[in-house]
């Protein structure tokens, strides 16, 4: 039989396993509510390493699966800083910021919370140069939609304008838009040298994966300066 000090101490045990439940409850509400805000931030690590290759390389023109033949533009326009990207096709019109490279040579995106505007490499080709030069931006984030939210659903043929610091307009046309994963992006064929002036814009893409760090691929739109 059972003493009264032995149903004494399971009473206590089975109080303390009473007081402590709400507790567990509360905290694993609170992982939930969590993980909610952060499905669909659209924050992402630096893009892979930018080669450091001159923009004037006597390299072959960069080859895009699908892309059509167009003729090539042989003289670019002067070095001047983008100020502003506008792509009528999909409603994006947002102002440019400066980006540089983080100490592990990866191209660094805007800060997470300067959703309304995407940037350009600053220490490579400004865009409508000889070259290849690289605008990047948000897709989205826990807030909502970012500057470059429609930009996968670009088409070849339509058009991106990009507003520069000496008053001109450089206008591109699409080529190419396509998704690379990001654990394989080909970094050979989205930062290569050209001998024409063309542009690439680069954002987040594919399926979100918040256990394996967001988004899965990179968008990356591929054009060339219009020949006038």
């Amino acid at each position: 039989m059972a003493t009264a000090t032995g149903r004494g101490r399971r009473a206590a045990r089975r109080a303390g396993r009473r007081r402590r439940l709400p507790g567990v409850i509360a905290l694993a509400s609170a992982l939930l509510v969590l993980g909610a805000w952060g499905v669909g931030l659209g924050d992402q690590p630096g893009l892979p390493p930018v080669p450091e290759v001159p923009a004037a390389a006597p390299v072959p023109a960069v080859v895009v699966p699908a892309a059509p033949a167009v003729p090539a533009v042989v003289h670019g326009m002067a070095r001047s800083a983008p100020r502003r990207l506008r792509v009528p096709a999909v409603e994006v019109d947002v102002p440019l910021i400066e980006l540089s490279l983080g100490t592990d040579g990866s191209l660094r995106p805007p800060e997470s919370d300067r959703t309304a505007l995407a940037g350009w490499y600053a220490a490579g080709v400004s865009p409508g140069e000889t070259g290849t030069a690289l605008l990047a931006g948000h897709v989205d984030t826990a807030r909502g939609p970012a500057a470059l939210h429609r930009l996968a659903a670009l088409t070849p043929g339509q058009a991106l304008l990009v507003d520069r610091a000496d008053g001109s307009s450089a206008r591109f046309v699409v080529d190419v838009v396509a998704d690379h994963p990001r654990d394989a992006f080909p970094s050979d064929r989205v930062y290569a040298p050209a001998p024409r002036p063309e542009l690439r814009v680069i954002t987040c893409g594919g399926r979100y994966d918040r256990a394996h760090g967001g988004y899965q691929d990179n968008t990356v739109v591929y054009a060339h300066l219009e020949q006038s």
